[in-house]
């Protein structure tokens, strides 16, 4: 169960990426990385982040704590930036943040820390699954707190539910970005994440997740489907679907890892 603060202090924004998240503190003293409804890619950007981040937890992998956040947009009445007025704007009600890691660095892939074989292929294999084609080299997401890799950054992942036309066909296809992944390199246990994820990622947790997801993100009039609960079962159905197809995009990660080593 997912944890609902409210947003306190608009404390700075982050312009790394195009969807300009944001530092806020909250009604329990945290800090935390937001990510707005009101920003580009709208709520689909946050249920991407919901469902990787909390499935990556269940996958054993390290993701900072997943939280529902309210936000009051007069949080930003005193924001001199009348892009981000507005952002704080339309994105009132529920949004998503990451706990915040104080002190930790982006991942480097030059120098490290790196990875065992065993995590590095857990993370290939669950990016796989995910159809995260955004943990890149040039772009990992990821970052190194105390020695260990933390996951973050999703909301590029499950880009099928930008258009939901032939889901279903889709839903256990070959990811060919799979190659550019940053860890690839050292993922030479991909057979053994197999197991792990097959393990780890059962239907109840599939739904377990999923149900987490507020009703609120998944209606309007870019919502295919007539009711929030067959919006969810549809994702309950492409991500179980996912799963039986591991071996056959972890075969691919393993080809594409071949021609790198």
């Amino acid at each position: 169960m997912l944890r609902t603060i409210t947003a306190t202090r608009y404390v700075t924004p982050l312009r790394e990426g195009g969807s300009l998240p944001a530092i806020i503190e909250a009604d329990d003293a945290g800090l935390y990385v937001l990510k707005f409804r009101g920003a580009g890619q709208g709520a689909k950007a946050l249920i991407a982040e919901l469902i990787s981040g909390e499935l990556a937890r269940a996958a054993g992998l390290r993701v900072p704590e997943v939280v529902l956040v309210d936000l009051d947009p007069a949080l930003g009445r005193n924001e001199p930036d009348s892009e981000i007025r507005e952002l704080l704007k339309a994105s009132a009600g529920l949004n998503l943040a990451l706990d915040y890691l104080p002190g930790s660095v982006t991942f480097d892939p030059v120098a490290g820390p790196f990875p065992d074989a065993a995590m590095a292929s857990a993370i290939v294999g669950f990016d796989a699954f995910i159809t995260n084609v955004d943990r890149t080299p040039k772009n990992p997401n990821m970052l190194s707190w105390h020695r260990d890799l933390w996951l973050i950054d999703h909301g590029a992942s499950l880009y099928f539910h930008h258009s939901w036309e032939d889901w279903e066909a889709r839903s256990q296809g070959r990811f060919a970005p799979i190659k550019d992944h940053v860890l690839l390199p050292w993922a030479s246990a991909l057979p053994e994440a197999e197991g792990l994820l097959r393990a780890r990622l059962t239907p109840q947790v599939v739904e377990r997740t999923v149900a987490a997801i507020p009703e609120s993100w998944l209606v309007g009039a870019e919502s295919p489907f007539p009711t929030p609960d067959a919006h969810r079962a549809a994702y309950v159905t492409w991500l179980t679907r996912r799963v039986e197809a591991l071996p056959a995009f972890l075969e691919e990660a393993a080809r594409a890892r071949a021609q790198l080593v």
